[in-house]
């Protein structure tokens, strides 16, 4: 995922780069639209994930806590 979001940026820089000339054509136009979309959806999937993995934990929790009552149980 971090390589994702280097290389988006490194495509981010190199078009800002072109961004700044005069006169962009259509071409880097697009090509800046598309790298914009692609960062909001890199920033959707990051926020994405973070809630991933705070509902994982809730889960582990229960199990764990699951695990030690069901040890406790024993057989009679």
């Amino acid at each position: 995922m971090k390589r994702t979001t280097a290389a988006f940026l490194s495509l981010a820089l190199i078009t800002c780069g072109h961004a700044a000339a005069p006169a962009p054509d259509a071409a880097e136009q697009q090509l800046l639209a598309l790298v914009q979309q692609l960062q909001t959806q890199q920033q959707v999937i990051a926020e994405n994930q973070t809630k991933i993995e705070a509902k994982l934990q809730v889960i582990a929790e229960g199990v764990r806590i699951a695990r030690i009552y069901s040890s406790r149980g024993g057989a009679k």
